[in-house]
């Protein structure tokens, strides 16, 4: 059974030039399912069903140096990983990496990548942390970049864009909806709930528009990009890799229009789950994806054909630097490594890599994707709802979409008002930066969306 999702989209880095005929796409797949015994980023691998994890691309080719962007049905890449992952694509695209987005989806029975906390662990001869290891996540950079470089040699003419959105019903919900007397957020409700109470509150501040951007071949779809803000679990420590109910809409997607390459991003989901409409139960698994691929569909119904001459394409950059959260310190976290066993995916190692970056003054890329009169954010972390919903209305006169879960090293990226309510998305150990990003986040999106980034 053909299986879904991670993408490299390559496009043309045209600044502020036309392209008009010659925009060519090239689309490409791996395979990027753990084997048995792998360790995830919870439970090693004991399974292996029907729908694989996927990284899967495409390649938009014209004038100037290509633009990468990469999506993974992984929880998570991060540091060095995110860099290598990059690097390698940009090196098969033969652009540099300032012009490579990766994105994971943030699927709970799947790895994640951090090669910069593999190194930590391994020199401080730390066990208890096999989830790092490397050499499976090593494999599928190496088949993406030769798929890449495949798919370019085989790309395909393209002749028409479009845009398209609409509303997906009863999937995505607000997880801080409980807020107590003093201010502080309550109960929370996560990607499942079984609390009557949390379960009958309003969904809260959500965004519920799935957007897609899709190519053609005169008739012929050859690609689709979508995007959505929700965590993407319906039930997961299980042991089996899943891409879960967003990677299954992919599916669904994908065998009714099967000529094209379905590709789906996790927009800015950090703050958002299905808990209001999922108490775990595993039949809930295809109940969520069907509602997901019905928005797909009539987004993509929605998406008027559009000609691509004289269509602007082009790829903006701004480096951010985001600030670490004070609660981390180096000498801390290397005496807990040593004492205390590992945990959950956000742990001690995470964070002592991320850190370790910071203090390195490592710089991350914030992206934007021209297409038109579509912008397509690349953003890091699991970034809270807000910072969507802030950037649609930066450019009303613009289709704004959003691809989050990029350099995953921060972990969660709240509001500051998030940070003064508390929460588990921003306590010390879910978030790794301070209340100081949003400000940086919202300057970096102002000026990509204003064309002001250079």
């Amino acid at each position: 059974m053909r299986s879904i999702i991670a993408v490299v989209l390559v496009a043309c880095a045209v600044t502020g030039s036309a392209l008009g005929q010659g925009l060519r796409i090239a689309t490409f797949d791996v395979d990027a399912t753990p084997p048995l015994g792998t360790p995830m980023a919870y439970d090693p691998v004991k399974r292996v069903d029907e729908l694989t994890l996927r990284c899967r691309g495409i390649a938009i080719l014209g004038a100037e140096k290509p633009i990468v962007l990469c999506a993974v049905d992984w929880i998570g890449i991060a540091n060095e990983g995110h860099d290598a992952f990059r690097d390698s694509l940009a090196k098969a695209a033969n652009t540099t990496r300032d012009r490579v987005a990766v994105h994971a989806l943030h699927q709970h029975d799947a790895p994640g990548c951090d090669f910069t906390a593999e190194r930590i662990v391994h020199d401080l001869q730390i066990e208890g942390y096999s989830r790092f290891e490397g050499d499976f996540h090593r494999d599928v950079i190496e088949r993406a970049s030769k798929a890449l470089s495949i798919g370019i040699a085989q790309a395909q003419e393209v002749t028409h864009y479009g845009y398209g959105e609409s509303e997906v019903r009863e999937v995505a919900s607000n997880r801080r909806v409980e807020v107590n007397d003093d201010g502080k957020v309550g109960r929370m409700r996560g990607s499942s709930c079984k609390i009557p109470e949390l379960i009958r509150l309003p969904e809260g501040t959500i965004d519920p528009i799935v957007s897609v951007l899709a190519f053609w071949n005169e008739d012929k779809p050859i690609a689709v990009l979508s995007s959505y803000a929700c965590h993407p679990q319906s039930y997961y420590r299980l042991g089996i890799p899943s891409p879960d109910f967003p990677g299954i809409a992919r599916f669904m997607r994908g065998q009714d229009v099967n000529a094209a390459l379905h590709v789906h991003f996790n927009g800015a989901g950090g703050n958002i789950a299905a808990g209001k409409y999922n108490d775990g139960s595993h039949p809930n698994r295809m109940i969520l994806a069907h509602r997901l691929a019905a928005g797909m569909k009539e987004a993509y119904e929605n998406a008027k054909r559009i000609a691509v001459d004289g269509l602007e394409i082009r790829f903006e950059t701004t480096p951010v630097h985001l600030p670490a959260a004070p609660h981390l310190d180096e000498k801390d976290l290397i005496a807990k490594l040593k004492s205390i066993p590992a945990r959950g995916y956000i742990s001690l190692a995470d964070q002592l890599a991320w850190l370790e970056r910071v203090k390195k003054e490592h710089a991350i890329d914030i992206g934007c994707l021209h297409v038109g009169d579509v912008r397509m954010l690349t953003m890091p972390g699991e970034l809270f709802v807000e910072y969507q919903l802030k950037a649609k209305t930066m450019r009303p006169d613009l289709h704004v979409m959003m691809a989050a879960y990029g350099d995953y090293g921060p972990g969660y990226i709240g509001t500051a008002k998030a940070y003064e309510e508390g929460g588990y998305e921003v306590a010390p150990t879910s978030s790794s930066v301070s209340a100081e990003a949003e400000p940086i986040l919202i300057g970096a999106m102002e000026n990509l969306l204003s064309g002001k980034s250079k």
